[in-house]
């Protein structure tokens, strides 16, 4: 349990962590730097009211004024919204800062895996992870988030890697810290908008009660590292391949062109992927997080009725 003196715990959250009830941690960074206001409030409110209505507890992670918090009030979500990209944006490295100096900011899924599990949370839904860019080879720019699922016992739900991402490169570099990718019914692993790769997963399971018995096995097995539950967007929701990958290609020389790198890199490719593709990738990208705060809910249901 929570022993950080700059953590809050949202009360009804904290209760349900002392009594053992299913809890699913959320990211920020969605809110300010993945979906435009106001769509971005809505969407927010709508994942956790979907983590609700499947019988867990969400719990949105952010720092506000200086201090981690797990569980974020609907005015504090409605302030992320509206400041959007003025938020910081925050990994693991700029925890310290941004904490020390009194600021907020929106966390990245490095970021909220920490904050989730010094809260003692197992399971957080996302989007998608980050991973390995594409010409890593040249820019060496790999996700933080990849090596925070090499040490950190969570359980992140997303629907794959961001597509704008190399993501054979990324499933190597998952393989080599020794993080499970489960691929959920699915044999390959999901290109976020779209439902399928040509890469496939090493895993495959069909239910949220086998996953939740991985879990338990991994972390009983002293393998702490977290896993990577890979869901795909439902096909009534995912984009053409052709279409995603003809927006990305342009995005990508467009960025090249402009010098965009670093952590401006990923906001951008997805801003212009949507724009290039007439909204309908942010359309994809909202409904893709809803269907991954189901599966997440799911698994925490059944990890904490496994622990009974």
């Amino acid at each position: 349990m929570n022993t950080n003196p700059w953590l809050d715990i949202e009360p009804e959250l904290h209760a349900a962590l002392l009594d053992g009830r299913p809890v699913v941690a959320l990211e920020s960074t969605i809110i300010a730097h993945g979906i435009p206001y106001p769509q971005n409030v809505a969407t927010a409110l709508r994942v956790q009211a979907e983590v609700r209505a499947q019988g867990a507890v969400p719990a949105t992670i952010a720092i506000i004024d200086g201090r981690l918090k797990a569980g974020l009030s609907d005015a504090q979500i409605e302030r992320l919204g509206q400041q959007g990209t003025a938020v910081a944006k925050v990994s693991r490295r700029d925890l310290p800062f941004v904490v020390a100096s009194g600021g907020s900011g929106a966390t990245t899924v490095a970021a909220t895996m920490v904050v989730a599990a010094q809260a003692g949370m197992r399971v957080f839904a996302t989007g998608g992870i980050g991973g390995v860019h594409r010409g890593a080879a040249q820019s060496l720019d790999i996700s933080a988030d990849l090596q925070e699922l090499a040490r950190t016992p969570v359980a992140v739900v997303c629907a794959g890697a961001k597509a704008i991402l190399d993501l054979g490169l990324t499933l190597e570099y998952l393989e080599t810290h020794g993080v499970p990718v489960i691929g959920f019914a699915t044999d390959t692993l999901p290109a976020f908008y779209c439902r399928d790769s040509e890469h496939r997963v090493p895993h495959r399971l069909d239910g949220a009660a086998e996953i939740a018995r991985v879990m338990h096995t991994q972390w009983g097995l002293g393998l702490n590292a977290g896993l990577v539950v890979a869901n795909p967007i439902p096909q009534a929701h995912a984009l053409p391949r052709d279409k995603v990958d003809a927006a990305i290609g342009q995005a990508l020389h467009e960025a090249q062109a402009q010098g965009i790198a670093g952590p401006q890199t990923t906001p951008f490719l997805l801003a212009r992927v949507s724009a290039l593709t007439g909204g309908d990738s942010l359309a994809a990208n909202i409904e893709l997080v809803l269907n991954n705060a189901r599966l997440a809910s799911a698994i925490a249901v059944e990890y904490q009725r496994q622990r009974a």
